[in-house]
């Protein structure tokens, strides 16, 4: 048994929220601790030329990078290429600090290796995650920040939230990212519409030129994800996420009737939409796919099926940091077994 499913023993005993923040604690204490934080990179960050490329023209040292949810206040960000990841991204952050939806409010499935949230955004807003990312930005590893409306705000002026966000951290991560598709903030789904992300998008371009992505649900039908995910591209997007997590109740026997699933529940579907949406945008516009990957195959798959980087979560929880390492090392033999020199040449391959 590694060390990692020993703790994990002793971590599950507690509710997942409250893990979370001990797991969060222990982070933060490795990113201060220099001689720790180099051990653990040494024993999980994979540097090899053939995983490394250039995105947004910034060097990504390989393609497995932290999804948002985790570090959302970014407080942990000094111990992610100790875990092993190319990159990292933070949030959501919301302009002002809210406490998110009432507890319990996150839920685990270990037989299925799962996870339901319905957190809300829960964040200390954007002042104090600034003054977080003013420390350390530009660090070792790309940063990118996911940004989103707070609760209490209407439909009508979430656009102004936006707008804020965009002008304050711009200057302090590598790119954004535009989250509109979480299930836990009321009607946020709701601005998953043409007429929102065309002016989203405008007003976006026309603060910064930061890489600014859009991020959506998986639960929508796929010719509307398309058309919702050309809007944005054409409005100025740099990219697409797909996808966040899923209202589709039916995945997970015994689950909670409200809050968002991730984890391998969610792998067929959230690769299902992206092999769509690749198949209209690859070659036009940078692809990230996560949603329940666990292993260097189904990283792979993703990456082949237009995906220029994967990002994990839920599989985390489960297996440790050696699962980052795990999967560069596959994709590394993957790439070898298919005589791709660098995974730049890996990705679209199906499309081809």
């Amino acid at each position: 048994m590694s060390k990692y499913q020993m703790l994990k023993k002793v971590l599950f005993k507690f509710e997942p929220e409250t893990a979370h923040h001990i797991a969060e604690t222990g982070l933060k204490l490795l990113g201060n601790c220099k001689i720790g934080k180099k051990y653990m990179e040494k024993r999980n960050f994979i540097s090899d030329s053939k995983l490394s490329q250039e995105i947004f023209g910034v060097t990504f040292p390989n393609p497995v990078g932290l999804a948002a949810g985790f570090d959302k206040n970014a407080t942990m960000i000094k111990s992610m290429k100790s875990l092993g990841f190319g990159f990292t991204e933070i949030g959501t952050v919301t302009p002002k600090p809210q406490d998110g939806n009432p507890k319990p409010r996150m839920f685990r499935y270990p037989e299925v290796n799962c996870v339901q949230n319905a957190m809300g955004f829960n964040n200390e807003g954007i002042h104090t995650v600034l003054k977080n990312l003013k420390k350390l930005y530009p660090f070792e590893i790309p940063i990118g920040g996911n940004v989103g409306k707070n609760k209490i705000t209407p439909e009508e002026f979430a656009l102004e939230d936006y707008k804020v966000l965009i002008k304050k951290i711009k200057d302090y991560c590598d790119y954004l990212v535009i989250n509109i598709s979480s299930p836990n903030t009321p009607n946020l789904r709701d601005l998953q519409n043409e007429k929102f992300i065309t002016e989203l998008f405008t007003m976006a371009k026309e603060i910064t030129n930061k890489p600014i992505l859009l991020k959506i649900a998986p639960d929508m039908e796929a010719a509307q994800a398309i058309e919702l995910c050309k809007t944005a591209v054409n409005s100025g997007a740099a990219g697409i996420i797909a996808t966040n997590t899923t209202i589709d109740y039916s995945l997970v026997p015994n689950c909670q009737d409200f809050g968002g699933l991730s984890g391998t529940c969610l792998t067929e579907k959230s690769y299902l939409l992206f092999k769509e949406i690749a198949k209209e945008l690859y070659g036009k516009t940078v692809l990230i796919s996560v949603g329940g990957i666990s292993n260097g195959q189904q990283a792979y798959d993703r990456i082949k099926a237009g995906a220029s980087l994967v990002q994990i979560y839920t599989g985390l929880i489960f297996e440790g940091p050696s699962m980052v390492k795990k999967i560069n090392e596959e994709l590394l033999e993957l790439l070898a077994k298919d005589g791709y020199n660098n995974i730049s040449e890996a990705i679209g391959a199906d499309l081809k």
